[in-house]
């Protein structure tokens, strides 16, 4: 997430009512989770296990909860509690509005395209040309849909991230300030589900196609002329490249890599990140040859028994 404008370390600082260590004047020009950080943004930290691939990282503002040796050209922002601190930030930010009109007088609608009755067009909400919109289509706040999209019925575009931290009464939702961006030529099925990034992007590139009742996680990257068939669920920060298809009720778990031209098969479970150009099957997901023989061998061990007993 950018901010409007570029901040210094004491403002944010002060929204927060926290300690900091580095230059009062130090620039800050967003925040955003590990994975996509850049250079100006705010990170958290709030485990040992972690706060050398946060101080390492991209981000050059590091909000954590022990005051630590602050690398050359960053800065630290020392927090009780980063978790709750990353959340004012996204509520300061990004705070909710709420919806005054099915359709909100700030978004922005293309030529030619088509909104039916029934769908709800959030705030700066911004919809390209040639577009369809069919009935009962959520379109919550600052999602971002290109030219030539179709969206059919019941599908959510936006919702938040599933993002917990447990604590002991209970668990805390880390709030969600990021947006989903369409690309030109997607068509997303009827009842799917694609949740909006937690500070970044959560995208479907340029002439992907989703087939009905598809999950798709917080800050997923889908590449360009993918397939994704029905009843599939793909868990956040994953990052699928160009042309893959991934058919029926196929399970991702987060933070892997799919490579190009991959094809998944129906019902597989994928635990890890995947090579390209290869077709893959089962739990975990291997090359699909080389597991239907592995079904095979298993199909012949009764026999292999009955032979041995007799």
């Amino acid at each position: 997430m950018r901010f409007p404008q570029s901040y210094t370390l004491e403002q944010i600082a002060t929204i927060l009512d926290i300690p900091y260590v580095g230059s009062p004047d130090f620039k800050v020009l967003g925040m955003n989770e590990i994975h996509v950080v850049t250079p100006g943004d705010i990170v958290f930290v709030d485990h040992p296990k972690y706060y050398d691939k946060a101080l390492e990282s991209a981000a050059t503002v590091i909000l954590i909860n022990k005051k630590v040796d602050c690398p050359e050209g960053k800065a630290l922002l020392i927090s009780e509690d980063p978790f709750r601190d990353f959340n004012k930030l996204t509520a300061f930010f990004k705070p909710f509005e709420k919806a005054v009109a099915t359709i909100a007088p700030t978004a922005i609608i293309g030529e030619n395209t088509i909104i039916q009755p029934g769908a709800f067009i959030g705030n700066h909400v911004v919809i390209g040309d040639n577009c369809v919109i069919h009935s009962n289509v959520s379109i919550y706040d600052h999602c971002v849909i290109g030219n030539r999209v179709t969206i059919h019925a019941g599908t959510v575009l936006g919702a938040d991230a599933f993002y917990y931290k447990k604590r002991p009464e209970g668990f805390d939702k880390l709030l969600s300030g990021g947006r989903v961006v369409l690309e030109d030529d997607v068509d997303v099925g009827a009842l799917c589900t694609v949740d909006r990034g937690v500070t970044g992007d959560t995208t479907i590139q340029a002439g992907s196609k989703i087939d009905n009742q598809v999950h798709i996680g917080h800050d997923t990257v889908i590449g360009k002329k993918c397939l994704i068939a029905s009843q599939s669920g793909i868990a956040g920060c994953v990052v699928i490249e160009d042309e893959v298809t991934i058919w029926g009720q196929v399970g991702m778990t987060s933070g892997i890599t799919i490579g190009a031209k991959a094809v998944i098969l129906a019902q597989s479970g994928i635990s890890k990140s995947l090579e390209g150009n290869k077709t893959y099957f089962g739990y975990p997901a291997e090359e699909a040859r080389k597991k239907y023989r592995e079904l095979a061998g298993i199909r012949q061990i009764p026999m292999l028994i009955e032979k041995i007993n007799s």
